[in-house]
């Protein structure tokens, strides 16, 4: 074995980096290890543990908790065949609410969901998932690498399923129906495996969808009545981005993870706002040395009841909060360090990784269970 630990992440500081009490919002962070083997953790603004879930899978991607104190989850289901390359590294399959304690109060099996899974308080889910095309269908995906389908030259082309608390649909919106092969290409130096890639999921308040197309950098909302792109951030505001969510005022808050964002030399992350009227970025966030946080994927933001802002840097399992004016006022870094077990990721991310997907603050008012000792 050798004498220094090789992996250059788990050599830094982890836990409780950072704290100015006078200006983090109080609460506390959940968030769950992508590569554990089904914990959240629930810590508190100095970084200590005040709640672990122990669940019967590995994350399929994230957690947070709804409003009756339930613990909602997507895990990854077993046993299943990698689609393609990367298929292990985003599904998730199993859709979960948990007590307190990790018993599991109803799960929602899809084998074909993946990165998102939002769920409702009244028990509907809103996922994304997949759907196979081939031939012609196939080949008519614009853009991505040539010749780089998945097995068979299929194109495995998203969809987005609402389920019922029983299981049931309710509503459903294919990519290969609604969206226009050419003003939704692939990035050219994307593999043809999955368009648009859909890495986030959420209803708005006035019904209808908000999404995130990873692949053809794209925000979008979709009309829930008929299916169509009611709007879609302008080519160029954002660059392979995650996590879009509609703030108070109507305005959408992104991680921008800012891969391949044209006319910059240097890559770099932000997290930005954006004005759904003009199109323009209203507010951003950026380290002040640009260079230093930059998560090329994954990624997620949550504005906080003071204004302030929960990032998740999630390559680097990376948590921290910023004020309005972009001070830096807490900072914590995942402890937790292991490696992907299907050999298809394991190959393409073999270094022991401390990533989580997203992280979301709780005040103690929203986890009345907590104090009670539950």
């Amino acid at each position: 074995m050798p004498v220094i630990d090789q992996n250059s992440r788990r050599r830094r500081p982890t836990g409780l980096l950072a704290l100015d009490e006078t200006a983090a919002y109080d609460g506390h962070t959940l968030y769950a290890p992508l590569t554990g083997i089904g914990e959240v953790y629930l810590v508190d603004l100095r970084g200590e543990t005040v709640h672990r879930w122990d669940l019967p899978y590995r994350p399929g991607r994230h957690a947070r908790l709804l409003t009756d104190g339930t613990l909602a989850y997507n895990g990854v289901l077993p046993g299943e065949d990698a689609l393609f390359p990367m298929w292990h590294k985003y599904r998730g399959g199993v859709m979960l609410h948990a007590a307190p304690d990790g018993t599991v109060l109803r799960e929602h099996r899809d084998p074909l969901q993946h990165h998102d899974a939002h769920h409702l308080d009244d028990g509907r889910i809103l996922y994304t998932a997949l759907e196979p095309l081939r031939g012609a269908d196939a080949e008519a995906v614009r853009g991505g690498v040539p010749g780089s389908e998945a097995d068979g030259g299929t194109v495995w082309a998203d969809t987005i399923r609402e389920i019922g608390p029983d299981g049931e649909l309710l509503w459903s919106w294919r990519a290969s129906e609604h969206l226009d092969r050419d003003a939704y290409p692939l990035h050219e130096a994307y593999a043809r495996e999955h368009w648009p890639l859909i890495n986030s999921v959420t209803p708005l308040r006035d019904g209808n969808v908000l999404a995130s197309l990873r692949s053809v950098s794209a925000v979008v909302v979709i009309s829930r009545e008929t299916g169509e792109i009611l709007w879609r951030s302008a080519p160029g505001t954002t660059s392979q981005q995650h996590a879009p969510t509609e703030l108070d005022d109507g305005r959408f808050l992104v991680f921008d993870n800012g891969v391949f964002r044209p006319h910059h030399d240097v890559p770099y992350s932000r997290v930005v706002e954006i004005d759904r009227g003009s199109g323009a970025i209203a507010w951003e966030y950026h380290d002040p040395a640009r260079e230093f946080f930059f998560a090329p994927f994954m990624g997620s933001a949550q504005r906080l009841p003071n204004g302030n802002t929960l990032v998740t840097d999630s390559p680097s399992g990376r948590l921290f909060e910023v004020t309005k004016d972009g001070y830096l006022c807490w900072e914590y870094v995942v402890p937790h360090f292991a490696g992907y077990r299907e050999d298809e990721v394991r190959g393409l991310f073999p270094s022991e990784p401390n990533a989580v997907f997203r992280a979301y603050r709780y005040a103690a008012a929203d986890i009345p269970w907590l104090g009670a000792g539950s």
